[in-house]
This record gives C-alpha cells, sequence and structure tokens, in this order.
C-alpha cells in the first residue's frame, strides 16, 4: 500500500473514531456559562458539577446525529435537559423533572420558540413519558435525530421511550446542556456521532384534537399589558396596533403566538390582540369557548367585556396552566361586522390562544 493511502486511512480513521469520543469537559470544546461549576472526578466518572447555568459546544453545527450523556439526578425539582439545532432563541429541547419520576410528566420534548418554552400546549404523553428516575447511579441519556424526528433512550434502553415529530425546519444549530438550573447536577461521558441518526420503530403518538376551533388568528404587533387598564384608551390601543402576522392553530389544540412574536428582545410588551372578524346575519347572542397563556382580555366591537389568569399557579399550588377550552363568554353579535381580539400575555411556559362557538348558525367567521 503506498504511504499517501496509508495517511488517509489514518485521518479518515481518526476523523470517524473522534464522532464517538468522550468531549473533553475543557474550554477548549466548551462554552461555560454557569453560576458556578466544578470539573471533577465523581462517582467514578470525569465530571462536571454544573449549577445555574449551562455548557454549549464549541463546534456545534448539528442536524442528524446521536447525542449522549450521563447525568446523576437529584430528587429535587430542576430541569435538565440537552438542547439541540439551536438558532438565536429558536431549538429543539429535552429535558427531564427528576422530581416529578413516575409521573406522566416526568421528562418533556418540546421547541423553544423565539426564547419561549411553550409546554403548557405540548403536554401529554405525545412528548411525556412516565420513568422511575435513580438518584443513587448515574442516569445515561441517549438523542437520536434524523431530518424532522427524533427518540430518546433512557439507561441503555433497547426500544425508544419516546418517538416524537421536532418541531423546527431541519437546519443545523448548536447544542446546549444544563445541569438542573439552581440545583446543580453532575454531567459525564457527553458524546455526539453525527454519522450514526436511524432511527428504531419511530411511532410518534397522536393527540386528539379539539373539534370547531377557530383554525387562525391575526396578531398585532406587542405592548406593555398595563395599557389595558386604562379602559377610555382601549380603542386609541387598537388604533395603533400594526398587523403584519398570523398564526395557526397546531396540535388540534392552539395557537403558538411566539412563532411569531419575540417576547424577550429589545423592544418592550408581553401582551398582543389576537384577532377574528364575525360577520353575523342578524343580532345575536353566541357562546364562544377559549383559552389563553398567561392571561386574557376579551374585547367585542372596542369594548371589554372579559378578564381571566391562566397563568401557571394562578388557581391552585398544583395548577399548570396548560391550555384548552376552560372559559366561555356570551358574546352579545350585532347584525353584520364584529371584531373580537383577545389580549393575550404571556409570562412563561407558552403564549397561547385557541377558541370556538358552540353554534355557528347565522355565523361567518374570518
Amino acid at each position: 500500500m503506498k504511504k499517501a493511502s496509508v495517511i488517509i486511512i489514518a485521518l479518515l480513521g481518526g476523523f470517524l473514531g473522534k464522532a464517538q469520543d468522550i468531549i473533553p469537559l475543557d474550554t477548549i470544546n466548551w462554552n461555560f456559562e454557569a453560576e458556578s461549576y466544578i470539573l471533577e472526578e465523581f462517582k467514578g466518572k470525569k465530571a462536571i458539577y454544573l449549577q445555574g447555568g449551562s455548557i454549549t459546544l464549541k463546534d456545534g453545527d448539528f442536524l442528524n446525529g446521536t447525542i449522549e450523556y450521563d447525568i446523576y439526578l437529584k430528587e429535587v425539582q430542576a430541569f435538565p435537559g440537552v438542547y439541540f439545532r439551536m438558532n438565536g432563541t429558536n431549538a429543539e429541547h429535552f429535558y427531564i423533572r427528576p422530581h416529578q419520576a413516575g409521573n406522566p410528566d416526568a421528562n418533556q420534548a418540546i421547541p423553544l420558540t423565539k426564547g419561549i418554552s411553550p409546554w403548557q400546549l405540548y403536554y401529554g404523553e405525545k412528548y411525556a413519558f412516565p420513568y422511575e428516575y435513580k438518584y443513587d447511579d448515574w442516569t445515561h441519556v441517549k438523542l437520536v435525530v434524523h431530518d424532522d424526528k427524533a427518540q430518546v433512550f433512557l439507561d441503555y434502553s433497547e426500544e425508544p421511550n419516546l418517538s416524537w415529530q421536532l418541531f423546527h425546519e431541519s437546519v443545523e444549530g448548536g447544542i446546549s446542556l444544563n445541569g438542573g438550573n439552581a440545583q446543580g447536577m453532575h454531567l459525564a461521558n457527553i458524546k455526539i456521532d453525527r454519522a450514526k441518526h436511524e432511527l428504531k420503530n419511530f411511532k410518534p403518538l397522536n393527540r386528539k384534537p379539539i373539534e370547531g376551533l377557530v383554525p387562525k388568528w391575526q396578531l398585532s404587533d406587542k405592548f406593555e399589558e398595563q395599557l389595558l387598564d386604562d379602559h377610555s384608551m382601549i380603542s386609541q390601543l387598537i388604533g395603533n396596533r400594526t398587523w403584519k402576522e398570523s398564526v395557526v392553530v397546531e396540535e388540534g389544540t392552539a395557537a403558538n403566538i411566539s412563532r411569531k412574536v419575540e417576547r424577550f428582545d429589545d423592544v418592550p410588551g408581553n401582551t398582543v390582540f389576537a384577532k377574528i372578524e364575525l360577520d353575523a346575519t342578524l343580532d345575536m347572542t353566541k357562546l364562544f369557548e377559549f383559552g389563553y397563556s398567561d392571561r386574557a382580555v376579551v374585547i367585542l366591537n372596542g369594548k371589554p367585556i372579559y378578564k381571566g389568569n391562566n397563568r401557571y399557579r394562578s388557581r391552585d399550588y398544583r395548577y399548570l396552566g396548560t391550555i384548552g377550552l376552560f372559559d366561555a363568554v356570551y358574546l352579545p353579535l350585532r347584525k353584520g361586522k364584529n371584531t373580537l381580539l383577545l389580549a393575550v400575555s404571556e409570562d412563561f411556559g407558552g403564549w397561547l390562544v385557541t377558541g370556538r362557538f358552540v353554534d355557528t348558525k347565522g355565523l361567518k367567521i374570518q
């Protein structure tokens, strides 16, 4: 064999091998952004104890492949996980809820959409699974990503614990891991293999859609929620808005406002108007069932008629604020054109709106 061929084979072999090697926990490979961290030997592994932050892979152009790591969980409220295909404030995300071991929401597959993690929309068995975690040994996490699909395998399971359709377009992006926010945890044995992305028995679960939902909402630009307090200024507040975006219902459940509006940027505001136009054949009263996250003011033809709070823990300490048709209002519609606005304000967990009319006889929705 010629010398040049030997060199090429050696280099190729080194490259392919490198993809499966443990990535050293150092500043050559990672950016460390945390309140505190310690690099140490822990329970037989070279680990990082990460608290109040994350580590981001410098060589982070990840599209397809396998992401693996070990985590030493604590039985505390925390949300350790991995972001992948990070692009600005968008990403795909899988995380663990160690304090919910054995429960249906022991973990979560979810998007990050313009800086918001909308778990109040993407909930249930389609995006989570019960799992009994251990707190006296390492937990192994493996994610397999291929185009618009992903699977997770915990503790070297032969079959996927969860399979799901990804939420964003399939584009390369960064990889970041966190150790549970304020509750520090140890991470070890992080591996990225871009050559290994074969899915196994990909069978995502379906979610039963809510019948009769308004399929599309027009969105205004955002504004400060407190501007709604002065009812005498409502007409001016509405008139000052621009209407450049619209958003459609996802999961047969609700529209994700953060698909189109950036909540956490340099422009102040946590509220938008979500609008539909109603054309009534005569004066009538219609029951409108709706949902929102986190707070809403319903405005019909420029007049506020309802105000509600669906925020996390707003109704009791266990209340999650997940989206559904949990509120309703009777709308006194006039013959001809009517404008229905929901001023929807967001804190965290999902910027969401949904609704339907129980009876649409004599009513055209635009």
